[in-house]
């Protein structure tokens, strides 16, 4: 049996409290951890560690509420709760009967790693995201084997506009795929000199080109 894993990184998460800490306190978020259950009165319940030497206000600056829950030498630890109605990027991910295997946030945006059986899963995902959320993109891509044998797949890179191959170029040399990041969507929109918006766009629609063409080759 193979299988596939993806991470996908989703820029603006909407009003994700980690997301918002990641960003003002300029530290990336590994630690995150979140109730099963929503709570009588409809709340779920999460929490997350940040490093100790990091500046957060925890008095309501990522829209909710943050308590300090716990705090050692290497990091401390905030709990907060949020409306279990509102969309949640892993939440979303997790709807469509997918586990989220890990999650992250830097800089403002959320990363979140999951498993599929199908190539075709990871799109739809994409896809269901990018109905909620800006900024969607698939930062990694990696298919497991139960032995090694060549399973070679021909993109034609043509393809993809001479602006849309640009973005992506730029990006990789740039260390946006990388991890941990070696630059962000705003420093690789400054670099091309386009709005952000306009860089993930690009993007999202060379991805959704390059998916669909290995997708075609599979079956």
């Amino acid at each position: 049996m193979t299988g596939f894993r993806a991470t996908v990184v989703v820029d603006e998460p909407g009003d994700c409290p980690v997301a918002s800490v990641s960003a003002q306190a300029g530290e990336q978020i590994d630690s995150i951890a979140r109730s099963s259950r929503a709570t009588a009165d409809g709340t779920v319940v999460e929490e997350f560690g940040v490093a100790a030497d990091a500046s957060i206000d925890d008095s309501g600056d990522a829209g909710v509420e943050l308590t300090p829950v716990q705090s050692n030498e290497r990091e401390d630890i905030y709990r907060f709760e949020r409306d279990a109605a509102a969309d949640c990027v892993c939440e979303v991910v997790e709807r469509t009967g997918t586990p989220v295997s890990s999650v992250r946030a830097q800089d403002g945006s959320l990363l979140l790693s999951f498993r599929t059986l199908e190539l075709a899963e990871v799109a739809d995902i994409v896809d269901h995201l990018r109905e909620l959320f800006d900024g969607v993109l698939v930062e990694e891509l990696t298919q497991d084997h139960e032995e090694v044998s060549a399973d070679p797949v021909v993109v034609d890179r043509g393809i993809l506009t001479d602006r849309q191959r640009e973005i992506v170029e730029t990006a990789h040399e740039m260390g946006y795929f990388d991890y941990p990041k070696g630059a962000n969507a705003t420093d690789v929109a400054e670099e091309l000199g386009v709005a952000r918006s306009t860089f993930t766009e690009h993007l999202a629609a060379a991805q959704t080109k390059l998916m669909d063409a290995i997708l075609e080759e599979e079956t």
